[in-house]
C-alpha cells in the first residue's frame, strides 16, 4: 500500500460528510423561492462549515464555490475538519444551484467531496471548463476531442440503442447555441438545465434518472465535484479548461496550464479512494429536496465511496427542535 493510500482511514468518511450536506441543505431550504441566492448560499456555507469542523480529518479546500460570482463561500485553502489525520483535499459546493433555490426551482443540491491530500485538480485562474460526462456503459469510450455527433454515436452503440433514444443534458446558456443545434441535428433528445451541472453529470450514471450524456461548458468546481461523483458511480468525465477572456488565458498560461490538455477522471481526482456526499435542497431528478412537516424536516442524500463502489441512499428525518438545542447552526 502506498503512503498516500495509507493516509485514508478504513472508516467511510462519506457517512460523516453527509452530515455537512444535510445541514447545508436544511439551512438553504428555508430560503427556497425567496429570491435571494446569496442569502441561501450564506446559510448553506455557515451550516456546512460549522458541521465540518467536528469531522475527524485534516482538510484543505482545494476548490470551492463563490469566487466566480462573488457569493458567500468556503474559500480556497481554508482548513476544514478537526485537524487530525487523515490529510485530505476538499471540493465543495454548499449549493449547486443557488439560483434554482432562490427561485424555488427543481434540482438544487448540496455537495462535498474529499480525496487524499494532493490528489484533487486545482484549476488555478480558470473558473470554467468544457465537459463531457457519461455513465458506466460508455466509460473509456467518450472523447472530448470528437464532435458531439461522434460521441453520441459512440454512446448509443455502447448502450445498444439508437442516437434518437439518447437524452443529452446541456446547461441552458447562449454559449451552447451551436452545441444544441448539432445535438438536435443528430436526432438526440435534449434536457436543458438552468443550473446545477453536478447533478446533471450524475444523472448520466444513475439508473432511472433519464439521462445518457452531458455536454457543454460549466464551472471548474462543478467539474471536480462531478468527477469525484462519477468515479464513485463508475461513470466517466473529461474536461478541458475554458478561459473566459484573454486575461484569464494569459494568467493560466503563465501559471503553466496547458489549455489544450484533456483532463481525464484521474487527472481531476487522482485517487481511487475518494468520498462524495450530496443532499437535495429542492426536488429534482437526482434527489428529493428538503420537506417540512409539523414534526421536523426530511432529507434525501447520496453517500458514495469510489474504493468500494458503494452508493448509499440516505433518507433522514430531522427533529429540528432537538437540532436547535445541540447545534449552533440556524435551521430556521
Amino acid at each position: 500500500m502506498s503512503e498516500r493510500a495509507s493516509e485514508i482511514p478504513d472508516r467511510n468518511l462519506a457517512l460523516e460528510l453527509v452530515r455537512t450536506t444535510e445541514a447545508a441543505a436544511l439551512a438553504a431550504s428555508r430560503w427556497m423561492g425567496r429570491g435571494d441566492k446569496n442569502g441561501a448560499d450564506g446559510a448553506a456555507v455557515g451550516a456546512m462549515r460549522t458541521i465540518a469542523e467536528s469531522i475527524a480529518m485534516d482538510g484543505i479546500v482545494v476548490i470551492g464555490e463563490g469566487e466566480k460570482d462573488e457569493a458567500p463561500m468556503l474559500y480556497n485553502s481554508e482548513k476544514v475538519g478537526s485537524g487530525v489525520p487523515p490529510p485530505v483535499d476538499i471540493a465543495v459546493d454548499p449549493i449547486d444551484g443557488t439560483t434554482l433555490t432562490s427561485l424555488g426551482r427543481s434540482g438544487a443540491i448540496s455537495v462535498i467531496a474529499i480525496s487524499p491530500r494532493g490528489t484533487m485538480f486545482n484549476p488555478g485562474p480558470c473558473v470554467y471548463m468544457e465537459k463531457i460526462a457519461c455513465g458506466p456503459d460508455a466509460k473509456g469510450l467518450i472523447d472530448i476531442r470528437r464532435s458531439p455527433t461522434e460521441n453520441l454515436a459512440v454512446v448509443a452503440d455502447a448502450k445498444g440503442e439508437r442516437v434518437t433514444d439518447l437524452t443529452v443534458v446541456i446547461l441552458d446558456r447562449d454559449r451552447h447555441a451551436d452545441l444544441i443545434g448539432e445535438v438536435r441535428e443528430a436526432g438526440a433528445r435534449i434536457r436543458l438545465i438552468p443550473d446545477g451541472d453536478v447533478a446533471g453529470a450524475m444523472t448520466t450514471a444513475m439508473a432511472g434518472a433519464g439521462a445518457d450524456i452531458l455536454f457543454g461548458v460549466g464551472g471548474t468546481p462543478e467539474g471536480v465535484l462531478a468527477a469525484a461523483a462519477l468515479k464513485c458511480m463508475g461513470g466517466d468525465l473529461q474536461g478541458r479548461l475554458w478561459p473566459r477572456n484573454d486575461d484569464e488565458r494569459r494568467a493560466a498560461e503563465a501559471a503553466g496550464y496547458d489549455l489544450d490538455a484533456v483532463l481525464t477522471l484521474d487527472d481531476l481526482v487522482a485517487s481511487d479512494d475518494c468520498f462524495f456526499a450530496a443532499t437535495g435542497v429542492t426536488d429534482g431528478d437526482l434527489l428529493r429536496g428538503v420537506h417540512y412537516d409539523r414534526t421536523g424536516a426530511s432529507s434525501d442524500s447520496l453517500v458514495m465511496r469510489s474504493k468500494s463502489g458503494t452508493v448509499r441512499r440516505v433518507q433522514a428525518h430531522h427533529d429540528l427542535s432537538k437540532l436547535r438545542q445541540f447545534s449552533s447552526v440556524d435551521f430556521g
